[in-house]
Parts: structure tokens; sequence; C-alpha cells
């Protein structure tokens, strides 16, 4: 089965083929097939914004396709910054200034109030198949950038004392929001591609 991711970030590319290639799912990112689609994310949640951006790509493909989108959500910040993780420090901002500007917002706050979630939603959208599911890993802000791998806030957001990016692959999608949003995809993808074999 061919999916079309609705991404262009090879990291979030990376982490759906990984999950899904057992299920012999082979993902192929959006740029492939629509290179110049700018889906303007206009949803108040994660999941509308999924589904935003799975509907646009299954409209300019005809294939199935699955959207992700996620964010962290810090309750120092009231939830910020939210479904505007990426646009945190303005539009065509790098990992770097969007981290800079998170932590100097947090600065003053005590280790014990720096909590937060990542929050992932997925949407899948093709033929007769609408799938969406969420995954939310709990986790603390670090004051400092830890790990040279992941991406986006993967530095800063420490889950039981390590940062998602001083993780392997493996381990970040162990406990990771999107390794579950995947794996719950992953379950009902497998349950349907069972159903119509029988």
């Amino acid at each position: 089965m061919k999916l079309i991711v609705a991404t262009n970030n090879a990291h979030k590319l990376e982490e759906f083929g990984r999950i899904l290639a057992p299920l012999g799912v082979e993902v192929h990112s959006q740029k492939e097939y629509c290179p110049d689609l700018d889906v303007e994310e206009t949803g108040t949640t994660f999941a509308e914004n999924a589904r935003l951006k799975a509907e646009a790509v299954y409209k300019a493909t005809g294939l199935t396709a699955v959207a992700d989108d996620s964010g962290l959500c810090v309750d120092a910040l009231k939830g910020a910054p939210g479904v505007y993780s990426a646009r945190y420090a303005g539009e065509n901002t790098t990992d770097a200034q969007r981290i800079e500007k998170l932590l100097k917002e947090m600065e003053d706050v005590p280790d014990e109030k720096r909590t937060g979630r990542f929050i992932s939603a997925i949407c899948c959208i093709g033929p007769d198949i609408l799938i969406e599911c969420e995954g939310i890993c709990e986790g603390v802000i670090g004051r400092e950038c830890r790990g040279e791998g992941g991406f986006g806030y993967d530095p800063v957001f420490y889950v039981e004392g390590r940062s998602y990016s001083e993780m392997t692959g493996e381990e970040k999608d162990a406990v990771s929001h999107r390794g579950l949003a995947l794996r719950l995809f992953y379950e009902e993808m497998n349950r349907r591609m069972n159903c119509a074999e029988q």
C-alpha cells in the first residue's frame, strides 16, 4: 500500500516510514506528487490542522494521504506554543530560534512548574477511509539543549530525565507523542487490511 505523507519534513517522513514498514506500507513525501501545494493551517486544534492537510493532499493526488499535526503545549505558558509551535518565533525561523524564544520566556519558571506535553494528531484520508488518532507525551521543559538527534523542540523536551534528542529513533518512538499516535494508526490500518483480506 502507498501512503502520501502530507509533509516536507524529512524527519517526520522517516518516523512514519520506520513505524509503518512492518505493514508493508510505502510512504512518500507530498513533494514527490504535489511539491507546490501549501496548505494554510487555519485550524484551532492539532486534529483540525491534520485533517486540513490530509484532505488537501488527497484531493490533489487522488491517493490515500496521511497527515500529522503536532506541537508542544507548555503549562506555564498557558498551552503555548500549541498549534503555533512551528511559527512560534515568526515565519521562516529555525528550530534554534524557536527554542531560544521558549527558553527565554521560561527562564524564571521554577523546575516544578516546567511541565508540558507534546501532542500529535494524525489523520488519514483516502477512498473509503478516514482514520483519526492522537498521541500525547508528558514531560518537562529543560533549561538547556541536550543531545544531538531529533528536531524541533526535541533538545529541550525531557522525558524521565532525557531529552528526545538524547534518544535513538527507536527509543523516541517508544515514548513519543508521534510514536504513540502512529502505533494507534498502525493498529487501525492493520485491522482494516486484515478485514479486507478476509
